[in-house]
């Protein structure tokens, strides 16, 4: 069987890539060896997959579809936005692990919309360049996108509730890939709206607490009421931190760095999630 072998939650910004210098100096390094140091740990995990849980910003999918949560299960190819340095392009895709997943889940009760040819933005594309690519090896992964950048939002618990099933369908898997899975996205930020630049460094350490305490109870309190008053709507995304915590089944971690980056428009968060034995 797959075995899940590591875990992260980090953020996807793409202003890093529009706008290098909204960062002091200090903080940009701060987050670029956070990003490296991700890198270095999936790399001593010898992982061989990686299933990267991203969220919806709107780009995707219009007013004509909302799916609440795909998963891709074929070709992966972004990020569609494409940022300066970081173009689109295919991704590699482990489509049989993605197929997998979704079988499972229809049998399981998770009706999964699948991606055969899946599109993705930066919640995908930016964990790739930054967390996978610089292992030196070409990790295939499985792109997951919850609805969480625009209402109607997928359920906290709902998310939660993936991660748990995501993490039985990789143990039944029949290939022996070490996999890891990360939460992309968060923490606090505004987009689009007069809040916009505004970070709650109290409310991103409280998330950061709940994630490597693995407090499934804390984060399932989260109202969204809270959420949008005290992160913003940008700090939804943290549905993709509750899937990835449930998918290494809670067991906790550690952060490996925090810089709340006003010019980034968002409090960066990274942390590790130990994996339940």
């Amino acid at each position: 069987m797959a075995t899940i072998v590591g875990g992260f939650v980090a953020p996807h910004n793409p202003v890093m890539y529009f706008n290098p210098q909204g960062a002091s100096q200090e903080q940009s390094d701060a987050c670029y060896a956070a990003y490296a140091a991700m890198a270095a740990r999936i790399k001593d995990l010898e992982a061989e997959a990686a299933i990267v849980i991203g969220c919806d910003h709107y780009i995707l999918f219009g007013t004509e579809c909302l799916p609440p949560y795909v998963i891709s299960t074929g070709e992966i190819e972004g990020p569609v936005d494409q940022l300066p340095g970081l173009k689109r392009k295919p991704l590699p895709s482990h489509g049989a692990l993605g197929e997998h997943i979704a079988k499972v889940g229809r049998e399981t009760g998770f009706d999964w919309t699948v991606g055969r040819a899946l599109n993705v933005d930066h919640s995908v594309a930016v964990p790739n360049h930054l967390m996978l690519e610089p292992t030196g090896r070409e990790i295939p992964l499985v792109a997951v996108m919850l609805a969480c950048g625009v209402d109607p939002y997928l359920p906290m618990k709902r998310a939660w509730e993936l991660g748990e099933h995501i993490a039985d369908a990789v143990a039944s898997y029949t290939g022996k890939e070490r996999v890891v899975v990360i939460g992309s996205g968060g923490i606090s930020h505004h987009v689009g709206d007069e809040r916009m630049g505004e970070v709650n460094p109290d409310f991103d350490r409280k998330i950061l607490d709940i994630v490597t305490r693995g407090d499934k109870a804390a984060m399932l309190a989260l109202s969204d009421a809270e959420i949008l008053r005290e992160g913003g709507n940008g700090a939804m995304e943290i549905r993709t931190y509750a899937c990835a915590m449930a998918a290494t089944r809670a067991a906790g971690g550690r952060v490996i760095g925090y810089e709340p980056v006003e010019g980034w428009v968002t409090g960066m968060g990274f942390a590790e999630l130990e994996v339940a034995a």
